[in-house]
């Protein structure tokens, strides 16, 4: 044992503590450079091609609209809440191909955070890292669960991956800055940092427990006789709490581990890095050589000498000792005996290492992985078939015990007796120096898990029934405490009795352990308190539905505000949530009953749904449909109806990135009754466009304006059916026609309600039909001629009218554009109006008349002319029924507020805008009340029997047949017993065949196109006498004009009965006015 000491470095001193504790446990720090080598580029699902600086990724955009907005984005220097997720989900897939997570680009996924300006801004700091606080976590989570998703990963593959991610986003912003912060910054970003840390650890667990297969025994490995370890190897495997042990002890051994790694990679040295035969007790060797002793030191040097003279050596050796044995426990508590065996030999005791690894050094791990490692063990077979299976084992367990038990009680060092300790459940000896939850947790599974093993061994002995007898008579009689001190007289024949008080009955029994500051460290029954380390005791229990209740009472909004679509808690406990119910759900399927089942989903669905809208929030607006898509049917549709409906004004860029979220994670159409569908969704965002919106209202405020206004917003929905699919949708022409005949048929229903709102002789343009028609303007030029090629009447029936109505707007625009130069003009004295104004205005006027005619001559094509709609041909009879929302307007413009008076008059007055005899005849219904949404504004229901050219066969009349000529007579102001010129002004209007029950079953457009063609036609033609009347009075009589006399005179265009009696007088007092003017340029041309 005698060492030169002169032949040690010079450089090291014994007794320079300060040196060997740099060395062994503070390594030289490496920059961080180092730390973050090996992130590289990895491509993501969520990042954006850039149209100005990617020429690779140039892809054909929606339209117009979305080309310039993104190029505007990107030289404005777009900011970094846009997370861009613009491609199509083959360039999302490529992201994760061959499993290329496992070590993270998180300065990759950094970046996508600032998508926008990532072609012109390519250097990113550390720093900005740093202030993202883990928030690169969303998209990453997003990437990894949308590729197992897809069926690129399995489900435990996900689980490590987001261990993984975890821990290095952890890393990252840890260690990821090298510049200085403030103390309370340096307290928040450790605290972020070990947030992430003890998620990891959740996650790792649950892989432990639920993602991590199941080994089998391979039979070439079973020997007979048996051995102890493969028994223990056998029983560990097929008994259900002592592979739960196993498990937890294994998975705490791992976080250690990892930990360990963690500070080697960070540092440059770690536990149990040492100088050659820095165990040797040097100084106590340099005191025996001067010949100087004492009674409390020992006289040699052999590592028996203190236990046989009762003394110790010098505290400098002891202290070095007791430095050594800590490396040896935190090595033992990571699960590296092989190093703890090595650190000993390489310290200069290896008799130490020899006690650590009985057998030759053969790994007692009862696992099925160690038994392969080492093959069949014919050594140990050979010793057991000599003395007994089991029985070299239990002697080295109570040799253990006894040592611990010898060693705590002269005080040598309380890490020797936990480490002696750690080797027979001995945990009296081990709890008071585990000063954290992971070290208690994992003491009390390992120690519980080696006597259910060792109680196994027993019961295989011959003998071994009778002496468990023995041993639960022993316990009975015992009190039921951890002091064993008296059982110390017992011999190893009796072990595992000695410490078998020590042990929890069941698990929950060691959880409660772990709660009782009485049993472990203060720090330790903290430790409890924390949100993770609750989760894990859940997890190990295997009480899920509790842990998800545990969970959303985190994050579920306060009594106070119960707002689903407002995100509460912490925004990584909403993640960590979302993802652990998704995982859940998958390993789980098969495991499900029932209740568990329907708590696994309505519990779940809350913490998804509050996770979506978190990040809808955030402006994450592109990961919403991966989660949204995981939601029950309902649930998904309201969420993405909410959010559409509030980003309804939004820009192209962000309204496109739902449109994708939606596309891509959810089916186009109905057919899984577990899944929403985007047409299910588009279906609701369109009905409750035309829904009234509740506001304040001014009585003396223009109802003209309000319902511009509102005809914008109606009109904002259309652009959700306007995007071009991305490529990998199935059937994407087939798709993008359906969303496009989708798009014609809303606005054609749109179109209609605008015009009868438009009427009005004002400048103003009709903003909300102007925007239908830019909307559809670029998809009809792309995609017009596949719907031709449609022999569906429908698709037919619906482009014919929207091209009517694109005329008819058109037409509409020409007039209000020369009444806008007219308004002008008037303004002026005619005197001081130069030659150019003038010529401006009979062009204009010109112009105008030109379209209107055109409109009107139509021959082969009427206007709006319905076709045959639905015959029904049913025994019963059929019934109409119109449905409409409006606004009683006064003659001023202003808002009259209806009451039931005005509301029992109107109704009157619509039932006598027809004969009694008809109103008999069709069984003719009439009613109007006050809106339940708004009331402001009135409810009418018009309802009557289908008889033959009117809800029966075709229509060849036009006119909308008897529910359109009410209708028309309220909306012209006509009514002859209601308030004159009080006008019903339209906000929502729908026709609808029913039953005989009053069930609503199929549009009867025909109705609404009629009513149009009463109220536009008219209307077109008192307008061109107008202008007429212009162009004859400044002198340029238009050529026209007999021919659109002559066409409201003729019986077979059928315009005249479309004229109500004022319209009529309106148009005799226009013709008057313009014959007057017309003589009197006669007359000024023959003079």
């Amino acid at each position: 044992m005698d060492v030169d000491v002169e032949s040690l470095p010079s450089y090291y001193d014994p007794q320079d503590n300060t040196t060997r504790e740099k060395y062994r446990r503070y390594g030289k720090r490496h920059s961080s450079s180092s730390i973050s080598s090996h992130q590289e580029n990895t491509p993501s699902k969520f990042r954006e091609p850039k149209v100005l600086f990617d020429e690779e990724s140039v892809e054909r955009r929606p339209n117009a609209a979305l080309f310039l907005e993104d190029i505007k984005h990107e030289v404005e220097g777009f900011d970094a809440d846009y997370s861009a997720k613009m491609h199509s989900a083959s360039k999302r897939r490529s992201s994760t191909d061959s499993y290329g997570f496992y070590e993270v680009d998180i300065a990759g996924v950094e970046s996508v955070h600032r998508s926008g300006s990532y072609s012109l801004k390519t250097c990113k700091t550390e720093e900005d890292a740093l202030t993202d606080g883990g928030e690169t976590t969303f998209t990453l989570f997003a990437s990894l669960l949308d590729s197992a998703l897809q069926g690129l990963m399995t489900i435990p593959d996900l689980i490590l991956r987001f261990e993984k991610s975890c821990r290095n986003v952890s890393e990252l912003i840890r260690y990821g800055s090298s510049g200085r912060h403030h103390a309370i910054e340096d307290k928040l970003i450790m605290q972020k940092a070990q947030l992430l840390l003890d998620e990891a650890a959740s996650w790792s667990l649950l892989w432990y427990l639920y993602g991590k297969g199941n080994d089998e025994l391979p039979e070439d490995f079973i020997l007979s006789p048996s051995t102890s370890h493969l028994e223990a190897c056998q029983f560990v495997a097929l008994d259900h709490t002592a592979q739960l042990c196993f498990r937890i002890v294994q998975w705490l051994e791992g976080l250690a581990s990892k930990a360990l790694d963690l500070e080697n990679k960070v540092r440059g040295s770690h536990v149990g890095t040492y100088l050659p035969s820095s165990g040797v007790w040097r100084s106590t060797q340099r005191y025996l050589k001067k010949g100087i002793s004492t009674p409390d030191s020992v006289h040699h040097l052999d590592f028996d000498a203190p236990t046989r003279e009762n003394a110790q050596q010098l505290p400098d050796d002891k202290k070095q000792d007791e430095s050594l044995l800590e490396d040896v426990w935190t090595l033992l508590r990571a699960g590296r005996l092989e190093e703890a065996c090595d650190l000993c030999r390489s310290a200069g005791q290896p008799w130490r290492a020899a006690t650590l690894c009985p057998f030759g050094g053969l790994d007692q791990c009862p696992s099925i992985e160690s038994l392969v490692k080492y093959g069949k063990n014919r050594t140990l077979q050979a010793i057991e078939l000599e003395s007994g299976t089991g029985h070299q084992l239990r002697l080295w367990k109570w040799a253990s015990y006894i040592a611990s038990e010898k060693i705590a009680e002269q005080e040598s060092g309380k890490y020797e007796a936990a480490v002696y300790a750690s080797q027979c459940s001995n945990l009296k000896r081990m709890l008071p120096i585990c000063t954290d939850w992971e070290s208690a947790c994992w003491a009390m599974a390992k120690a519980w898990l080696d006597v259910q093993v060792d109680l196994e061994l027993t019961r295989l002995q011959p003998n071994g029934l009778d002496q468990l007898k023995i041993f639960e008579n022993a316990i009975s009689k015992s009190p039921s405490q951890e002091d064993t001190g008296g059982q110390t007289s017992f011999g190893p024949e009796n072990w595992p009795l000695q410490v078998l008080n020590q042990q929890p009955s069941q698990l929950s029994a060691l959880l409660q352990k772990l709660h009782s500051s009485d049993t472990v460290h203060e720090a330790v029954a903290r430790g409890c308190k924390e949100q993770q380390r609750q989760i894990e005791m859940k997890l190990m229990m295997g009480d899920i539905p509790h842990l998800l209740d545990l969970v959303w009472s985190w994050i579920s909004p306060s009594e106070d505000g119960q707002d689903l679509f407002r995100p509460h808690g912490d925004p990584q406990m909403m993640r960590f949530g979302a993802h652990l119910v998704l995982v859940l759900r998958y390993l789980l399927t098969d495991q499900m009953n029932d209740p568990f089942r329907e708590k696994i989903m309505a519990v779940g669905d809350l913490i998804l749904h509050m996770y979506a809208m978190f990040l809808f929030s955030k402006q994450h607006e592109e990961l919403v449909g991966l989660y949204a898509s995981q939601l029950a049917p309902h649930r998904c549709i309201d969420l993405f109806v909410h959010m559409m409906e509030l980003r309804l004004n939004s820009s192209v860029y962000v309204k496109y990135k739902i449109f994708l979220s939606a596309m891509e994670y959810l089916p186009f159409s109905p057919g899984d009754d577990s899944k929403a569908s985007f047409e299910e969704i588009i279906e609701r965002v369109l009905s409750r466009s035309r829904e009234i919106r509740i506001g304040k209202h001014d009585e003396s405020s223009d109802i003209v304006e309000q319902h511009r206004l509102q005809s914008l917003q109606k009109a904002m929905v259309i652009q959700w059916l306007c995007f071009t699919p991305p490529s990998t949708v199935n059937d994407l022409n087939v798709v993008s026609a359906q969303l496009l005949l989708r798009a014609v048929i809303h606005s054609n229903i749109l179109f209609r309600e605008f015009a009868l709102i438009s009427m009005w002789r004002v400048p103003e343009m009709p903003i909300g039909a102007h925007k239908l028609l830019s909307f559809l303007a670029e998809p009809l030029k792309q995609s017009t001629e596949s719907l031709l090629l449609s022999e569906d009447h429908l698709v037919s029936e619906n482009l014919k009218e929207f091209q009517d109505w694109k005329e008819y707007y058109s037409c509409d625009a020409t007039y209000r554009n020369w009444l806008k130069i007219a308004s002008e003009n008037a303004e002026v004295s005619p005197l001081e109006l130069s030659a150019e104004e003038k010529t401006r205005a009979t062009t204009a006027a010109k112009e105008a008349l030109e379209s209107s005619l055109l409109l009107l001559l139509r021959k082969e094509n009427l206007w709006l002319g319905s076709s045959e709609d639905q015959i029904y041909e049913s025994a019963e009879p059929i019934f109409l029924e119109l449905h409409a929302t409006a606004m009683l307007s006064l003659p001023s413009g202003g808002c009259m507020p209806p009451d039931a008076t005005s509301c029992a008059a109107l109704m009157s007055a619509l039932y006598a805008s027809v004969c009694e005899e008809e109103v008999l005849n069709r069984q003719l219904m009439v009613n109007v009340s006050i809106s339940a949404k708004d009331n402001y504004c009135i409810e009418v229901v018009l309802r009557c029997l289908a008889v033959d050219g009117d809800g029966l066969g075709p229509h060849e009349v036009n006119d909308g047949g008897i529910l359109a000529t009410v209708m028309a007579a309220g909306f012209k102001g006509e009514l002859v017993r209601f308030q004159a010129g009080v006008t019903m002004e339209i906000s929502r209007l729908d026709a609808w065949f029913s039953s005989k029950e009053g069930t609503l079953e199929t549009p009867a457009t025909y109705i609404v196109r009629g009513l149009c063609r009463r109220c536009c036609l008219p209307e077109i033609i008192l307008r061109s006498m107008q202008v007429s009347v212009s162009l004859v009075e400044s002198g340029n009589p238009p050529k026209g004009h007999d021919e659109l006399i002559e066409l409201v005179a003729c019986s077979q265009s059928g315009f005249l009965c479309l004229f109500s009696q004022q319209q009529l007088q309106e148009f005799l007092l226009f013709e008057r006015e313009y014959s007057i003017h017309n003589m009197e340029l006669q007359e000024e041309r023959d003079s």
